[in-house]
C-alpha cells in the first residue's frame, strides 16, 4: 500500500472514510468529549445514526465519482467511528498512530486490517507521553502546521489533544520541513469559544489559498505570519457562527475541487466565485458532533 502525503490538496488517490455504523448509546453530559456534542444533547439534537450513516455514504459516493480508492474501518460494536482523521495521519510517505485519549483509543482497532498492510518500516508508532490527533495536523509546502496545548494547560481541558511534546517528535522525524506550532483556544463547554482541532480553524485549499478563522488562536502574531506566508488577498475569513458550523472543516480532491455543506452558501459563494468546483453534501447531522468532511477522512496517498 502506497503512502504518499505532502499537502492538502493534491490529487486524491486513496482514503480511508469513517463509518456511522453502531455508533454506541448517548453519552451522560459528564462523560461527553467535545462542548459541540454535550450542546447537542442539551437541546435534544443528539445525532441519529441513520441520518449519519446516510450522509457519510454520499460521501463515500462522492469521492468514488473521482475515481479514488475509500478503504473502511472494520466495525466495532457500541463505538463511534466516524472520525477517522484523529486515530492516524500520514506525513509524507510515514503513517502515525498515536496514543489519543481513552474514550476513542479502541478506535484504531478498527483499521487495524488496513494498517498490517502497510511496511512496517513506514509505521510510527508515537509514545504515550506524546499526545496528538490527526485534526492538529495540517501540511502545507515545506510547512507542518500542528495545533498544540501548552503542557501547564494541557490536563485541564478534555478538548486538549495534542501537546508541545508532538511538535519536538514530528520535527525530529522531519528536519528539512519547517514545524509551526499554533497554540489554540480551548473551552469544554462552550463550542463558541472552542478549537477542537487546528482544522476547526484553518484549512489550506487550492495552491496558495486559506481558510482562516482567526479568533480561534491565543497568539495574534500567529494571524500575522499566516497572513504574510499566503497573502491577506488570498485568505477566505469566516466568522464566529460559520466557525460553530466547521465552515473550515471541507475536505479537498485536489486544487481545484473541494467537498462542502450545502449549508455553506457564504463559503461556496466564495470559493465558487474563485474558480473552484463545490461538490455539496448535506452534513448537519455528523456536524454535530463536532466534526466534518476533513475530520471524517484520513488520507493515504495523494499525487505528487
Amino acid at each position: 500500500m502506497n503512502l504518499h502525503i505532502i499537502n492538502e490538496t493534491n490529487d486524491l488517490v486513496s482514503i480511508i472514510l469513517g463509518i456511522a455504523t453502531d455508533l454506541g448509546p448517548k453519552p451522560s453530559l459528564e462523560n461527553c468529549i467535545d462542548p459541540k456534542t454535550r450542546l447537542s444533547i442539551i437541546n435534544n439534537e443528539y445525532p441519529v445514526e441513520k441520518e449519519c450513516i446516510n450522509e457519510i455514504e454520499m460521501f463515500e459516493k462522492k469521492l468514488k465519482k473521482y475515481k479514488i480508492q475509500v478503504l473502511r474501518p472494520k466495525n466495532i460494536l457500541n463505538l463511534s467511528q466516524i472520525f477517522s482523521r484523529d486515530i492516524a495521519f500520514v506525513i509524507e510517505n510515514k503513517i502515525f498512530i498515536p496514543e489519543i485519549i481513552k474514550e476513542r483509543n479502541n478506535e484504531k482497532n478498527g483499521i487495524f486490517e488496513i494498517i498490517k498492510k502497510i511496511n512496517d518500516r513506514d509505521k510510527i508508532y508515537l509514545p504515550k507521553k506524546i499526545k496528538v490527533e490527526g485534526g492538529d495536523v495540517i501540511l502545507y509546502e515545506n510547512f507542518i502546521f500542528i495545533g498544540y496545548t501548552k503542557n501547564s494547560y494541557f490536563k485541564k481541558f478534555k478538548v486538549a489533544r495534542t501537546n508541545t511534546l508532538a511538535l519536538e517528535y514530528i520535527q525530529k522525524i522531519f528536519p528539512k520541513r519547517k514545524v509551526i506550532g499554533f497554540e489554540m483556544i480551548k473551552n469544554d463547554y462552550d463550542p463558541y469559544s472552542n478549537i477542537l482541532h487546528l482544522d476547526c480553524s484553518m484549512q489550506p485549499i487550492g495552491k496558495n489559498q486559506l481558510i482562516l478563522y482567526p479568533e480561534g488562536f491565543k497568539n495574534k502574531g500567529d494571524i500575522k505570519f499566516l497572513e504574510k506566508l499566503f497573502g491577506i488577498d488570498n485568505i477566505i475569513r469566516i466568522n464566529n457562527n460559520e466557525m460553530f458550523n466547521l465552515n473550515t472543516n471541507i475536505f479537498s480532491i485536489n486544487n481545484k475541487t473541494i467537498i462542502s455543506n450545502y449549508s455553506f452558501k457564504n463559503l461556496n459563494y466564495t470559493l465558487e466565485k474563485k474558480g473552484f468546483k463545490v461538490e455539496k453534501i448535506n452534513f448537519n447531522e455528523i456536524s454535530k458532533f463536532g466534526g466534518l468532511f476533513r475530520c471524517s477522512t484520513l488520507p493515504l496517498e495523494r499525487k505528487q
